[in-house]
């Protein structure tokens, strides 16, 4: 019995076909639109929003499901939902080219609002506006991949960015307490990742840093500091980004 009663119609009409090659046959799944992406990047973990009906197709268009014994054959499994999962996951999202166009593009400013929100000229401390980042996107021929999360790409885009413009992520400031016993040792391990010392002072039989790191080295920092003191130590972030008011100019 095919699903495409005239009530089923009504709620598939707003479909996205998911399409999977797999034992020579074609298996197809329809999906909510924008939900797929949103599942693939971990952004919507409900199964329910994401599939418009537990069902394995050969042809959603037409409403043609698969067959029990093609099922088996291809996925070694008769289970609707975990096949749906996979076909999810490893199939080609079936998208017109205004679609496709419709969703680069927003990809595209949505990476290019991130490198802004994430980075700065290291001479000023001012942000890029959006409209920087972009055309150094544009004009490194930057193509965004439609299946991977905006944070990934951002910084991939941020390294490209670097052979092109002054651009570097924008520092966090940092406060770390060290007990005396293992300052200067741990301070050894983590002064390479620290790109400032701004301030460096004794206070009781505690060392006192405040300092300036790259982002990306805040963990490998707190994990020294956490294995080398057992606890003892502190990490605080005093400020996310250190920033100047306003931004690069044109």
């Amino acid at each position: 019995m095919s699903i495409f009663t005239p009530t089923n119609q009504i709620r598939l009409t707003n479909v996205a076909i998911v399409r999977m090659k797999k034992g020579g046959k074609r298996f197809e799944i329809a999906c909510y639109k924008n939900k797929v992406l949103a599942w693939r990047q971990k952004l919507e973990t409900d199964i329910d929003e994401v599939l418009q009906t537990h069902t394995v197709f050969v042809n959603v268009s037409k409403g043609q499901g698969a067959k029990r014994e093609d099922l088996m054959k291809a996925f070694s499994k008769d289970d609707m939902t975990e096949i749906c999962k996979e076909i999810l996951a490893k199939g080609e999202l079936q998208v017109s080219d205004k679609e496709r166009q419709n969703q680069q593009e927003n990809l595209f400013k949505e990476i290019a609002m991130i490198v802004a929100d994430k980075c700065v000229n290291p001479e000023t401390k001012r942000p890029y506006p959006i409209s920087m980042v972009e055309k150094g996107m544009k004009d490194a021929h930057y193509s965004v991949i439609l299946h991977r999360n905006a944070k990934q790409q951002a910084l991939e885009v941020i390294k490209l960015l670097k052979e092109t413009m002054n651009i570097e992520r924008a520092m966090m400031r940092l406060r770390i307490t060290l007990p005396a016993n293992n300052a200067k040792k741990i301070k050894e391990k983590i002064e390479p990742s620290l790109q400032v010392i701004e301030k460096e002072r004794w206070e009781g039989d505690e060392l006192n840093i405040v300092g300036l790191a790259d982002p990306g080295c805040y963990r490998f920092v707190e994990e020294i500091i956490q294995k080398e003191t057992k606890g003892k130590g502190n990490l605080e972030i005093l400020c996310l980004k250190d920033v100047e008011e306003g931004e690069e100019r044109m």
